[in-house]
């Protein structure tokens, strides 16, 4: 398995390089506009790379790996589609929503469902019948979530690698070979990707990266709640969440649409507030989700209830709001 993980991170170094340097003749650039922090045209596109590097290996080493799981790797395929065709074409939003949608009723035949929350307050809550729309939900919540956070050099990336990190730890503990898998997998594959988009970023993801690494790492949560309390994974996968609750909190209550278009996420602000240092700011908010990370893993071993922990989380929500909110003021931002 860590022979593949290698051979994933070699692969990925060479077909991002191609990627790269070819960008301009496959019309893979990215154009700055009014919400972007880079100021030339800049390769995208990284994210067909690290896909095609990481189902290559794994085809190759371990096709019965892959027969096992054939819908969630359709699923997957599916987002990566559409993240490419974004890529190119910036395709309406609709379109997106509709093939996370469709990929995420794939994990019917799978079995991956959240299909409990937890017990709050000594009450256990059961989804039943609302199993499959909460695992729509929460799956297109997330995967955009954290194409929101890919705004600077580093970022997604980074939070990611963090991310997947924590989901192999649960793996290895519960010796569960799909997490251990593919969040090795993709930890490996990133950290190439890394060496071109750590700032000043040679190439970006794109949507073929950013929806499609969203997706994988919802698939991991979802597989991860055999083992952990659905709050403990919202602590593992914070900061994406944060900033999405934060941001479309702030949007509502200023009398905006919660999905308009601005530069008031979590990444714009502190990076303003970094003077504009992107390693700063990506190593700022990357400790922030190593130790919400590390929370969502030790309170399971301390058996707190999942009530105080969500208790805890909203709590964190409401922080992070009053903060931001005072930063955007300070720096007279119009979001």
């Amino acid at each position: 398995m860590y022979l593949e993980f290698f051979i994933i991170f070699l692969l990925s170094l060479f077909l991002i390089f191609v990627i790269r340097n070819n960008a301009c003749k496959i019309g893979l650039l990215d154009i700055p506009n009014s919400r972007s922090t880079h100021l030339k045209h800049t390769p995208k596109g990284a994210g067909v790379g690290f896909y095609i590097a990481t189902v290559l290996v794994v085809l190759v080493f371990n096709h019965t790996f892959v027969m096992m799981h054939s819908w969630i790797f359709i699923s997957v395929f599916l987002v990566f589609v559409v993240g490419v065709l974004d890529d190119y074409y910036d395709i309406p939003a609709r379109i997106k929503f509709f093939i996370l949608i469709l990929s995420s009723i794939f994990f019917l035949f799978d079995n991956m469902l959240i299909s409990h929350l937890g017990t709050f307050f000594g009450v256990t809550l059961q989804l039943e019948w609302f199993a499959l729309p909460f695992t729509i939900f929460a799956v297109v919540g997330f995967t955009n979530a954290l194409n929101f956070i890919d705004g600077i050099d580093g970022l997604a990336a980074t939070i990611s690698i963090i991310i997947l990190g924590t989901f192999f730890t649960v793996g290895y503990l519960h010796n569960d070979l799909f997490i251990m898998y593919v969040s090795g997998a993709f930890i490996s594959t990133l950290l190439a990707f890394l060496v071109y988009n750590w700032s000043p970023a040679s190439i970006f993801m794109g949507d073929s990266g950013s929806l499609t690494l969203g997706f994988v790492i919802s698939i991991l949560a979802i597989k991860s709640l055999e083992y952990l309390p659905a709050v403990s994974v919202l602590f593992i996968v914070a900061i994406p969440v944060l900033d999405t609750f934060t941001v479309m909190m702030h949007r509502k209550l200023n009398g905006q649409s919660m999905f308009s278009a601005d530069k008031c996420h979590m990444h714009h602000i502190f990076n303003d507030f970094f003077s504009g240092d992107n390693q700063k700011t990506v190593g700022f908010l990357g400790l922030f989700q190593l130790i919400y990370s590390s929370i969502g893993l030790l309170q399971v071993h301390e058996g707190v209830d999942d009530g105080l922990l969500l208790l805890l989380f909203l709590f964190n929500v409401a922080l992070f709001y009053l903060v931001l909110s005072t930063m955007i003021k300070k720096q007279n931002r119009k979001c």
